[in-house]
């Protein structure tokens, strides 16, 4: 007979996007009690240290600008980029809850603007959401902590990693944590696996994405994809291993990521030999991180002007490339030339305009850039519900997952990854298995 130390109804193992989305959606049913067991919050998720930016497409901000959209046309963008049909049903899923996920985090006080002056790679429309200010995804996820706090059903326990899963007669019913020292048995009807990524486990790292080579990590440290084995013990599938969120726009000696709206606003790419190798609009910073490595040193001076700084300084991460000092400026032609030591007339003849591009004029802008990996896209495969399916294609009975333990929306390789996909996928598995919890 198993022993409990204590029992809830909903058992979050993870406090990020998509643990606090499934808790606050799950915590409308009153009669619920709900307990999100977070690894550490001092270490953070990797949502907190993203863009913040929510691809949804259809909704009233997108109305409101003159933006025709749809939740469909949002999946199809998404398949194209992925090539990867047999997770449809899923990206469908998650792309028809977007825009209601959006619209009820602005409801609920944050300030919501469509992104019109995010170009990316990939997008028919504009469909990047993001904050008024432009502060990051630390402001959004201490938005929820608030709104999970305001809940009197739902316990946000920090500090308090689950160490494996508990199986009663076939089904999960329940985590085993560990907090101040000791294990705790907590019983639940429903386990939500809404963990990090593995980009943060070498071993892991070195298994599935040894392709990736020596990337820079970007991610947090606790993105050390605990709850896979958990689940592979129990029969689960996993599926696209090998593909990650990579970003080929990470600041050389900084860690920093200059914006990808610089790409679509006259940015080109030059190697060390002041070569230009890559059309930079075709390429979304995932997929630019593949480009890099293959590069001469595994990077590329990135020159921009000062209309396209004025577009995109305004944005979390070109103010922290700004105060970090990772970015150049340089007053005239011939002195871009001399920091990239290079011949006046190669560099103007790089820094041509591609046709119906607009050229650079000075002062220019200059950041070495390389290759990084933030998050990983792989993960558990799960039904369209959130549910954790068995090798046949059945769900293990009381268990859900989502986020970055889950199977992204990447599809097989990291160049199919579009800008949006993470937090997409993080808070629309949340809301979908929230929601389901919270029916009975």
């Amino acid at each position: 007979m198993t022993t409990w130390d204590s029992e809830v109804d909903v058992a979050v193992v993870g406090g990020g996007a998509c643990g606090l989305m499934t808790a606050l959606r799950a915590a409308r049913n009153a009669d619920l009690v709900v307990a999100v067991f977070e690894k550490s919050s001092r270490e953070g998720c990797n949502a907190a240290i993203s863009s913040g930016s929510l691809a949804a497409g259809g909704t009233r901000f997108q109305a409101a600008a003159g933006i025709v959209d749809s939740p469909q046309a949002h999946a199809d963008d998404i398949l194209r980029a992925s090539g990867d049909e047999e997770w449809r049903p899923v990206v469908e899923a998650v792309c028809a809850v977007a825009p209601l996920l959006v619209e009820w985090i602005a409801d609920t006080g944050y300030p919501v603007e469509i992104g019109a002056d995010m170009p990316r790679a990939g997008m028919s429309v504009p469909r990047l959401h993001t904050d008024v200010g432009r502060l990051g995804g630390g402001r959004l996820i201490r938005h929820l902590r608030a709104l999970v706090d305001g809940h009197d059903n739902v316990a946000f326990v920090d500090e308090a990693p689950v160490a494996e899963l508990v199986v009663v007669d076939d089904r999960v019913a329940g985590v085993v944590v560990s907090q101040n020292g000791s294990l705790q048995r907590v019983r639940a009807r429903a386990v939500v696996l809404a963990a990090d990524g593995f980009a943060g486990s070498p071993a892991l790292v070195k298994e599935h994405l040894a392709h990736l080579g020596n990337p820079f990590y970007g991610g947090v440290s606790t993105s050390t994809g605990d709850a896979l084995p958990w689940a592979l013990a129990l029969g689960a599938q996993v599926r696209n291993m090998g593909a990650g969120l990579r970003s080929g726009l990470v600041v050389v000696d900084h860690g920093t990521r200059v914006s990808p709206a610089l790409q679509f606003n006259g940015a080109v790419l030059l190697d060390t030999t002041g070569r230009r190798f890559v059309d930079e609009e075709s390429k979304g910073y995932s997929s630019l991180a593949g480009v890099l490595q293959a590069q001469p040193g595994e990077r590329a001076a990135m020159v921009w002007d000062a209309t396209a700084m004025a577009a995109t300084r305004t944005s979390e991460m070109m103010r922290e490339c700004l105060a970090a000092g990772a970015i150049r400026d340089l007053a005239t032609l011939p002195e871009l030339a001399a920091a990239l030591a290079l011949p006046v007339a190669d560099v103007e003849r790089a820094i041509a305009p591609l046709p119906g591009r607009r050229p650079l004029e000075a002062p220019y802008h200059l950041a070495w850039v390389t290759h990084g990996l933030l998050t990983t896209q792989g993960g558990l495969v799960v039904s369209p519900a959130g549910e954790v399916l068995d090798a046949t294609g059945t769900p293990i009975p009381g268990l859900f997952a989502g986020g970055g333990t889950a199977c992204g929306l990447a599809g097989p390789s990291s160049d199919g990854y579009l800008s949006g996909n993470g937090l997409l996928a993080a808070f629309g598995t949340g809301w979908i298995i929230g929601d389901r919890l919270a029916e009975g």
